[in-house]
């Protein structure tokens, strides 16, 4: 757990990321990547062809291509993933990321050691790392589950 009372500087992306997510390969079926989601409670998939990074597939995405009499469902990721991704290194200052993925409205970015994937930061992790730090600072607000007055 992070202890952001004793932060003396901006923490990266590694302090929130999701480490080592599960991928899938750029030519698997529709049908294969939205087993995987659901297998592992997870709503972003990086997509990798030859081992290599080249783009994401979000939940939404595949809700879109795969409803009910779409010819889609025999596709493959290809059809349905958004190439060219939100990439950044593992020492990038999270400021930066989370202001970026604000602009962008996106809901992921993925995290790369030495051009590795090595983490996802979605809005969830980002979401929960806010938790903690609200409740670092305001440790009364959680411990009688009252809102402090406006």
């Amino acid at each position: 757990m992070l202890h952001f009372e004793s932060l003396r500087h901006m923490p990266t992306v590694k302090v929130a990321m999701t480490t080592f997510p599960y991928s899938v390969d750029i030519d698997a079926t529709l049908a294969d990547a939205w087993a995987m989601m659901l297998e592992h409670d997870v709503r972003h998939l990086p997509v990798t062809e030859n081992d290599a990074l080249v783009g994401i597939l979000t939940e939404r995405d595949l809700r879109l291509v795969l409803h009910p009499g779409s010819a889609a469902t025999a596709g493959t990721v290809r059809l349905a993933c958004t190439m060219d991704p939100f990439v950044v290194d593992d020492d990038t200052p999270l400021d930066v990321v989370a202001r970026e993925m604000a602009d962008r409205q996106i809901g992921s970015v993925l995290i790369e050691r030495h051009g590795k994937l090595v983490g996802i930061l979605t809005t969830t992790d980002v979401c929960r790392l806010l938790v903690g730090l609200l409740e670092a600072r305001f440790p009364e607000a959680s411990d009688d589950g009252d809102e402090p007055a406006a």
